[in-house]
């Protein structure tokens, strides 16, 4: 029950710990955005500076001047107001100039958009007025239709009078309708019937629906533009009212004051929404912060609507923040008392300290000089009983050596003296018999001392490697990886390995090797010269093959 009721824990746990992880990384992101800001703003100015440039050219021709105008205006939309109004009416008077119709219906839609984002809902209708719907081709009628649409939302919200309020909600409807049917013909994956669609579904109130939709938007959409801004924002919302997830709402309303910056945009209202959140949640700090950026934005782009939205909330951050600092500025006051009390407690205690100080220094001293006599001793024992281990150790080995070579070797004379016994009888057998040719044909053949040398190997292998089994891994250690020494199958050492086998025994004279392996002094000295030749350090080969053990 309780492994069941701690995993039930821990997976309840583990989403809400990598929300929180999200969350933090984003706000980290937000707040590196937020640093970068002028770097933003410097790329848009550059881009605007550029259209100026091949907007002030002599031979412009009046239709490039027009769509260049608008690029100016498409920079300054949600970047500055001021300059966005001041490019359509330019626009709009030079259409009007030229006499083209088609531009002059398209700059007062423009107009009456920025209008209507601003808050100029009745500014924004008189100018649609004078447009007549039926002449406006598809994708003008679209906006036509979508700015009364934002207008008449907007008004029938505000508005005090409910017969006033129902008026303009009677208004709404039917260019919802009008524009529903003007989207009918779209292709069902367009960005504008999704957008629409989307705002159908979050009208009714149908957030599931509505998320769907804004999902698809989203995925198409582009981070560090306008448009993922606000689809962004308005997932926020939803996430919001559809299950009340706060950390999903703080996640998107992040993601589009993200974007918001990377696309220089001023006119935005994330941020400030995300400071009262944050506000919300006890993190005034943050929020002030958040909030002051945002305000920013507003006084740049000088729009009343954003400014009469972050005025609701700006002074009751900024209050809370400054009472706040006020608060730890009495703590950090009273602190300082405290501390300079305790200051003035420590300077007096350092002055007794020190006068004892003095005298356990002086202590020190002594007994320092003394533990550097004891050190020396110390070392000098330690390295006596080093050397006395070293020498046990060596006379051990020496005794294991002598102990098996003596045992080996008594029996191999014993066996020898038998062999000895048995050749003088079969000799004095064979003269006995007078079997005399027979006597030669055995002195003549060398398979007696071919036998008895190979007994002698076998029994010079066993013993050493009884003493040192390791001792071919040992030495293949200190060759090369080419040059390392293999035993073929039923040996246990051959000729090169029990050359230095002799050699780790002490045995180090040439001459005296090849006494003993029946080989010549020259056969000798050429396998020792090919081995040390394969090793990794020639000329200390054969001191670290006499330290094998």
């Amino acid at each position: 029950m309780y492994k069941a009721f701690f995993g039930l824990i821990f997976i309840l746990a583990t989403p809400a710990a990598h929300a929180i992880n999200e969350l933090d990384s984003l706000i980290v992101k937000l707040e590196k955005e937020m640093a970068n800001r002028q770097v933003y703003d410097q790329a848009k100015e550059s881009r605007i500076a550029n259209l100026k440039m091949l907007l002030s050219e002599k031979n412009i021709t009046p239709e490039n001047q027009y769509f260049i105008t608008n690029k100016l205006i498409a920079e300054y939309e949600y970047y500055s107001f001021d300059k966005t109004l001041n490019y359509i009416e330019e626009n709009l008077s030079f259409a009007k100039k030229i006499g083209n119709e088609h531009f002059v219906k398209e700059s007062t839609l423009r107009l009456a958009k920025l209008l209507a984002t601003s808050g100029r809902y009745d500014e924004s209708i008189n100018l649609l007025e004078e447009i007549k719907a039926p002449s406006l081709p598809p994708d003008l009628i679209r906006d036509y239709y979508s700015i009364y649409k934002r207008c008449y939302s907007e008004l029938r919200t505000i508005s005090r009078i409910k017969s006033i309020s129902a008026k303009y909600q009677k208004k709404y409807i039917a260019y919802k309708d009008s524009l529903n049917r003007e989207i009918a013909v779209l292709d069902k994956n367009s960005k504008i019937y999704l957008e629409i669609k989307e705002d159908n579904y979050r009208d009714v109130s149908n957030f599931r629906k509505a998320i769907e939709v804004n999902a698809k938007r989203l995925s198409i959409a582009k981070m560090g533009t306008r448009e993922y801004a606000t689809i962004a924002f308005y997932r926020s919302f939803m996430v919001s009212q559809m299950d009340g997830n706060i950390s999903n709402q703080k996640k998107y309303l992040i993601l589009s004051a993200i974007s918001d910056i990377q696309a220089s945009i001023k006119d935005n209202a994330s941020m400030a929404n995300l400071a009262v959140i944050l506000f919300e949640e006890g993190d005034v700090d943050r929020a002030h912060k958040y909030i002051s950026f945002s305000f920013d934005d507003a006084k740049f782009y000088n729009s009343k609507l954003r400014f009469l939205d972050i005025s609701n909330v700006l002074p009751v951050i900024s209050k809370s923040y400054e009472t706040m600092h006020l608060k730890q500025s009495n703590t950090l006051k009273k602190q300082l008392i405290f501390i300079s009390s305790l200051s003035l407690i420590l300077i007096v205690a350092l002055f007794f300290i020190f006068k004892q100080y003095k005298k356990i220094k002086l202590g020190q001293e002594h007994l320092k000089a003394a533990n550097l006599k004891l050190k020396d001793l110390n070392d000098k024992l330690s390295y006596t009983n080093a050397d006395l281990k070293r020498l046990y150790e060596e006379l051990s080995a020496v005794d294991l050596i002598k102990e098996q070579y003596i045992g080996t070797f008594l029996n191999l004379y014993s066996e020898y003296i038998d062999k000895l016994d048995v050749y003088r009888k079969t000799v004095r057998k064979y003269i006995v018999t007078n079997k005399t040719n027979d006597l030669l044909s055995l002195i003549k053949t060398k398979n007696i001392v071919n036998d008895e040398l190979k007994i002698f190997y076998t029994n010079f292998d066993k013993s050493f490697l009884h003493i040192y089994p390791n001792f071919i891994e040992n030495l293949n250690t200190l060759l090369k990886e080419n040059e390392k020494i293999e035993v073929k199958k039923g040996e246990l050492l051959n000729t090169e390995l029990r050359i230095f086998a002799l050699i780790r025994l002490g045995i180090t004279n040439s001459s005296k090797i090849s006494k003993i392996l029946r080989y010549s002094v020259n056969t000798i000295y050429n396998y020792r010269v090919k081995v040390k030749n394969g090793a990794i350090n020639r000329d200390s080969f054969e001191d670290m093959v006499k330290k094998i053990v």
